[in-house]
């Protein structure tokens, strides 16, 4: 990463920006402004997230924010109502609240003396998706979109549910919310009513794990803030971004393929980083193509992004498994259009333990049926990859041995697919509420085998994520299961292998019972997003290096821990994963302000014993400067039965050593199918 300290235009920071909405609360704001601003009004840029600018996000903003106003930008840090400084209460993700607070500041910006009346939204995640969903609202300032890492469905296709299969990560992000919104404002900034509203923010956010398992179902709270129900509404340019181990790559293809207006895509190595950031690499120089994005929609400038290709994504190599890579070996390809003629669907029956190639069809109707222990999944690494810790999946062969394997030979030549493999699947259960996990690996010749993307369907979910229905045991039923989106390149003398299991826990909670499946494999199939390499690719041009402004200085007190530990107690055959994501305590040196965050996550099962499934959380939050110190601690028990899922979380905080606030949760959901 290159440092930038020099720009065309002199930057002046304004830290404690009050922007009031409608109701009357304030937001508060970080503004960059160039100071050329003053006399030409200048374009602005909006980044509005729940992630505490002056003591969460304050290195990374300063990195992304002085760069874009180093060149000619006003660029803008704000934090959503409830967090950081800012005024009222967080009580749940893309509110209305939140996209109508989202309209008032843009109207804001747009009427300052500073702006020239046009707006861009960049963001990262939660500040990708409201970007969208404020796009779909076509407020009057908004000209253009930088989303990273987002969805157009917040029901099939975010951290809740997949394939209508509950989470793991539906309890880690909970519970990662559940503690960030139990932190006070910094008295330095709101003065002694920072006491009122810490108290009002930990008795109104609420637990929010509870309300996304009141709706296992795609239902009317999901459809809100899914830009997928009105595609048409965008107008705005939209560049969409994510990366091949992040968990929303699935989303651009869709975006450049439905939305009407002008939409690129662009899919790296990356896990859920800024591409300039991006783990694994290569990392690019992003915020350069973001200036170009930009140039192009709010300065006028011609830049070229009409002759750009609808879709870049990074073609990944084969690589050894591993729980981390620092880099992913491959070339960039792109196609001028999406969906593409370059990609072709190649079908592959199954036969027992084999893929049939080349026209190739089996003769036998076989039936093969698997049971698999609650243990597989235990190396599936996370549902989206933050690279804060070995979250990436290991060695397959592990979850193999509970699974269905069908195998092609070995490869004559190299074989590229681009887009979403399919599973067309003949089956049956022998239970009402069962589920399918698909794995897509690269076997090589040492028989190692990498996941290259995977699956997961609620069968009870086979007709609609809306109104789903239980299956009758024994009946046969078709169905097909949507892999995740991938680019990858499987070398000659390497194998195709296709794995099903009935469970995939802890990456997704199994179903209430024991399930065994059976397949019908003649009438079963996998289907590849074959892809033809283009003389074109090898004349791309290549991204810059990445650059950003540098962050503020700050010193670490405590070294960072981040550790994920598979553990199995023979006595009691229970296995656990536990991961360790401990930040260690930071100064930053500007404020003074000393962070500390310490979280454990715990998934275990016993044996087959479904009742026995357990997902728990614990983070410990602290803030202090001189004599002033708080910390909070938040503890959530997610178990359940066949009928029900038991909820269980607690919360407090401290003043200095003094408890000042406990609450207890104690929640039975109904499953509903799950």
């Amino acid at each position: 990463m290159q440092f930038v300290n020099e720009y065309p235009h002199a930057v002046e920071r304004h830290d404690l920006v009050r922007i009031p909405m409608r109701d009357g609360v304030h937001l508060c704001a970080r503004l960059w402004l160039p100071n050329s601003a003053h006399d030409a009004p200048a374009p602005a840029i909006l980044e509005y997230i729940p992630y505490r600018l002056r003591d969460g996000t304050v290195l990374r903003d300063a990195m992304h924010h002085h760069y874009f106003a180093g060149h000619g930008y006003a660029s803008l840090r704000v934090d959503l109502r409830g967090s950081g400084e800012s005024e009222g209460v967080l009580r749940d993700e893309y509110l209305e609240q939140e996209l109508a607070d989202g309209e008032d500041i843009l109207a804001w910006i747009a009427q300052q003396p500073w702006c020239d009346g046009s707006v861009g939204m960049i963001g990262i995640s939660w500040g990708g998706f409201n970007g969208l969903q404020l796009a779909e609202r076509r407020p009057e300032p908004l000209k253009a979109v930088v989303s990273v890492c987002s969805t157009d469905d917040r029901y099939a296709d975010d951290v809740h549910y997949m394939g209508g299969c509950l989470l793991g990560d539906n309890l880690s992000w909970a519970s990662t919310m559940f503690a960030l919104n139990s932190l006070p404002p910094d008295p330095e900034v709101v003065g002694e009513r920072w006491r009122e509203m810490w108290r009002e923010r930990l008795e109104g956010s609420g637990l929010w794990l509870a309300t996304w398992l009141d709706h296992p179902h795609r239902d009317a709270y999901w459809r809100h803030g899914s830009i997928c129900e009105n595609f048409a509404g965008v107008e705005a340019p939209v560049l969409a971004v994510s990366g091949w181990a992040d968990g929303y790559s699935n989303a651009v293809p869709r975006l450049v393929e439905q939305l009407p207006g002008v939409c690129k895509g662009l899919i790296g190595p990356w896990s859920h980083k800024y591409p300039h950031l991006g783990q694994p690499g290569p990392a690019i120089g992003f915020l350069q193509e973001c200036r170009r994005w930009w140039d192009q929609w709010l300065k006028g400038e011609a830049c070229g992004i009409e002759r750009d290709p609808a879709l870049r994504v990074w073609m990944q190599e084969s690589m050894p498994p591993a729980a981390r890579y620092d880099q992913r070996p491959g070339r960039w390809v792109a196609e001028p259009t999406w969906p593409s003629e370059n990609v072709t669907s190649w079908r592959l029956p199954l036969a027992p333990g084999r893929l049939c190639m080349d026209e190739e069809s089996p003769s036998e109707q076989a039936a093969q049926s698997v049971q698999s222990p609650l243990s597989c999944g235990l190396y599936a690494g996370k549902w989206c990859s933050y690279v804060a810790g070995p979250d990436l999946p290991l060695d397959q062969r592990r979850e193999d041995g509970g699974s269905l394997v069908f195998d092609s030979p070995p490869l004559d030549e190299t074989l590229e697919i681009l887009g979403q493999p399919r599973v067309e699947l003949a089956l049956s259960a022998d239970r009402p509420v069962a589920q399918v996990a698909v794995r897509l690996c690269d076997v090589a010749p040492d028989g190692r085998s990498t996941r290259v993307t995977y699956g997961l369907l609620n069968l009870t979910h086979r007709d609609s994520h809306a109104d789903p229905s239980p299956l009758e045991p024994g009946q046969s039923y078709r169905v097909s299961v949507k892999l995740n989106d991938v680019a990858q390149a499987f070398p000659v003398g390497h194998r195709i292998r296709l794995s099903l299991s009935s469970s995939y826990w802890p990456l997704a909670w199994p179903a209430p019972e024991p399930v065994q499946l059976t397949i019908r494999n003649r009438d079963s199939a996998l289907v590849l997003p074959l892809r033809s390499p283009r003389p074109e690719d090898t004349e791309l041009k290549p991204f810059a290096a990445p650059e950003c402004a540098p962050p503020p200085t700050s010193t670490p007190l405590e070294p960072a821990i981040h550790r994920w530990d598979i553990r199995h107690e023979l006595e009691s055959d229970t296995t656990m994963l536990e991961v360790t994501d401990d930040s260690g305590a930071l100064l930053l040196d500007e404020t003074g302000m000393t962070t500390r965050t310490r979280t454990q996550e715990r998934y275990s099962s016993r044996q087959q014993d479904f009742d026995s499934i357990r997902g728990e959380t614990h983070w410990e939050c602290g803030r202090s400067r001189g004599e002033w110190s708080i910390h909070t601690v938040t503890h959530t028990v997610l178990t359940a039965n066949a009928q029900n899922f038991q909820l269980q979380a607690s919360l407090e905080a401290f003043e200095g050593e003094r408890q000042v606030y406990y609450r207890t949760w104690h929640r039975t959901i109904p499953r509903k199918l799950v």
